[in-house]
Parts: C-alpha cells; sequence; structure tokens
C-alpha cells in the first residue's frame, strides 16, 4: 500500500514587507528554495514529476502561472512541470495535500509542494484592482453584508470568546518570546536557506511590553482588540517539501522524516472567515483515530491572535505545544508561502523532539481551512 512521506523540507527566512527580501523577484526566490530542498534531499531535478505551488496575489510578476516561472528560474530541465494554487492563506498547504494525494494514487513518484509570495513586490490586494465589487449581489445578499473582511472577522473572533485586548496582546508577546528563543537556541537552522540577503527571520522584535503595545491604535474598530501589534505581518517568503513513497525512498537511499498520515479540509462562515481551523481539527482527528492529547505539536497559523486562543479554547489543547517557535505574529505571513514556511517548521520540531505526531491548520480566505496530521519517521 502506497503511502506519502516528506524527505525534506527548507524554508527561506520570512522578511518584512520592503525589508531584506523585498528586492527579490518571487520567482527568484522560489528557484533558491528548490534547488535547496534537492540539493539536501539527494534528488536530480528532472526525476520530480511535478511541482505544485502555493500563491495568493497571481497577479503582476506571480502572475502566468509562478509555479512554472519559478521551476524555470531555478534551472530545473523543461520536461518538469509545475501547477500554482491558490487556497488563500492555506494555499501552500493545500500544494501538500495535492502532492501527498497525488503520490498515493500513483500519478507521482517524486512531487515537491510548496509556495511563495512577495507581499513587498504584489501588495495584498494588487490582484482586485480595478474591480468595483469582488463579490457579486447572490453571495453579498445571501449573508446580508456589504463584503468579507479578515480583520472584522477577526474581531467577530474575539467578542465571540471573549478576548480582552489584554489577552490579546500578551499572546503576542509570547509569539515574539518564543520565535526569538528559537532563534537564539539555533532550532532554525536545520531548516533555513540562509540567503545572502537574511539569515534570519527579520520580523521578530525584542523587548516589547504590553504597555508599548497597548499603545497600538485598533485596526478595524475603534472599541476592538485587534492591532498591527496583535495580528500576523505582511511578509515575503517561500519554502517547500519534497514528498514521494516509503518505498521508493527505500529504493533511492533517502530518509523520509515524517509521514503525511492525515489531510482534511473544513469550511464555516465566511463571514467571520477565521473559525474553520477548529472543525478542522476536530476532523482531522477523528479521520486518523487520535485524541488531542495525542499530538505533540500544533502550528496554528497566527493570522490574529484570537485565532489560536480560540482554536484552544475549542480544542482543549495543551497551550505549551502550540506554535512551540512562535508564529505569524512574530515571524509573518507570507501569505501562499505560510503553509509551506509552517509545516517545514512542524516536521523539522518533530524530528528535533521526538514527537510522534504534528498538526498544522490555518484559517483561510472565504472561511476555510486545511487541517494536516504529520507522523515522525
Amino acid at each position: 500500500m502506497r503511502d506519502a512521506v516528506i524527505v525534506e523540507a527548507v524554508r527561506t527566512p520570512v522578511g518584512k514587507r520592503n525589508g531584506a527580501l523585498s528586492g527579490i523577484h518571487p520567482a527568484d526566490l522560489s528557484a533558491r528554495v528548490l534547488n535547496e530542498l534537492v540539493e539536501r534531499a539527494g534528488v536530480e531535478p528532472g526525476d520530480v514529476d511535478d511541482v505544485v505551488w502555493g500563491c495568493v496575489s497571481q497577479a503582476g510578476e506571480q502572475a502566468g502561472n509562478i509555479a512554472r516561472t519559478s521551476v524555470l528560474a531555478a534551472g530545473w530541465p523543461e520536461s518538469v512541470p509545475a501547477t500554482s494554487v491558490d487556497r488563500q492563506c492555506g494555499s501552500s498547504q493545500q500544494a501538500v495535500h495535492a502532492a501527498a494525494a497525488g503520490v498515493l494514487a500513483g500519478y507521482y513518484d517524486i512531487a515537491v509542494a510548496g509556495g511563495v509570495e512577495s507581499m513587498s513586490r504584489v501588495p495584498m490586494g494588487f490582484a482586485r484592482k480595478g474591480v468595483d465589487k469582488v463579490l457579486p449581489d447572490s453571495v453579498l445578499d445571501r449573508y446580508g453584508v456589504k463584503g468579507f473582511n479578515q480583520g472584522i472577522g477577526a474581531e467577530m473572533v474575539a467578542e465571540k470568546w471573549g478576548f480582552s485586548r489584554q489577552q490579546v496582546d500578551e499572546y503576542s508577546l509570547s509569539s515574539h518570546a518564543k520565535a526569538a528563543a528559537a532563534i537564539d537556541s539555533g532550532a532554525l537552522d536545520g531548516q533555513l536557506v540562509k540567503l545572502p540577503e537574511l539569515e534570519a527571520d527579520e520580523g521578530v522584535r525584542r523587548g516589547g511590553s504590553l504597555e508599548s503595545l497597548g499603545k497600538l491604535k485598533t485596526a478595524f474598530r475603534e472599541d476592538g482588540v485587534v492591532t498591527a501589534g496583535n495580528a500576523s505581518q505582511i511578509s515575503d517568503g517561500s519554502g517547500a517539501l519534497l514528498i514521494t513513497t516509503s518505498d521508493i525512498a527505500r529504493e533511492r537511499g533517502l530518509r523520509p522524516m515524517a509521514r503525511v498520515h492525515t489531510a482534511v479540509l473544513a469550511g464555516d462562515d465566511p463571514v467571520m472567515m477565521l473559525s474553520a481551523p477548529w472543525p478542522a481539527t476536530h476532523k482531522a482527528l477523528r479521520k486518523a483515530g487520535l485524541g488531542i492529547d495525542d499530538i505533540g505539536a500544533f502550528e496554528v497559523n497566527e493570522a490574529f491572535a484570537p485565532v489560536p486562543l480560540a482554536w484552544l479554547a475549542e480544542t482543549g489543547a495543551d497551550p505549551a505545544r502550540l506554535n512551540p517557535l512562535g508564529g505569524a505574529i512574530a515571524v509573518g505571513h507570507p501569505l501562499g508561502g505560510s503553509g509551506a514556511v509552517l509545516m517545514t517548521r512542524l516536521v523539522h520540531h518533530m524530528r528535533a523532539n521526538g514527537i510522534r505526531y504534528g498538526l498544522q491548520t490555518m484559517c483561510e480566505g472565504g472561511g476555510m481551512a486545511n487541517a494536516t496530521i504529520l507522523e515522525l519517521l
């Protein structure tokens, strides 16, 4: 019986908007990750059956199938095909699901999954320029709104679960503290493609305080809790994973890191938008036949601080196992690249600490979520 295993996983450091990585074309940024991936794995690029690449803003320099452009920019053989995926913030996590499914089905022997987003060069919302109304009246009338907004969704989550400004700011500080500790301890060294432009995640802030965060103005509601300090940072970055079967890995002398044990999807309220990670988590655990306490590490994307806090409340997970290396509030959230960045962080953390099961989930535009359970090998 075929399985899908991750042989190698790498990522760039995540750069701040208009920061160290902003001068690199997104295809060239992807190319650096792709080449590092196959070099570390010991696989010839021409042996890759497909590259499945997440990207949200497929416009400007990220238009025209950024996946294929990235493969060509990497100098890989023209025979290697590639396709771009958009499941909003979960795009490269969806790329992992698609690549693993292709391997399981026997359509691929070796696949690469990952993604990229250069939010400096292709700003968020760029693809909507010149469009008066993205959503049709049929959708707007169904929900009685003028549009969907993630920031308002974050405020809705905070209000529904009763999170105070202090709680979300405290969570933000803990994210930065964990990310800084991970950098200082060398916990991230094995997963990073250290670029000449940037060797460590650029957005991590040290020495913050509740007092300093408390001075920031709320971004979406005057009486709300969400600020730039407790939301994910606008960023540039890329990550990639190489996926094959255990049998093929054995034949080629490759050492798998983890098995893609379970992969599911969930949809929820598109107005609140950010609440699907908890039903996705429950669905993944049911499908896997596991309990929440069987999972040794969780990566829950920190789009906004209320999201992981609500996820904790809804799942009963051990907070100490959540985002042990920090999250997007500290590191940044390069949209279509984030799923691969998080999974790279997760699988390396599992291997370094002997953790059998890890789970990753992230909220996505339109009220969706991917959830993936990995099993250490």
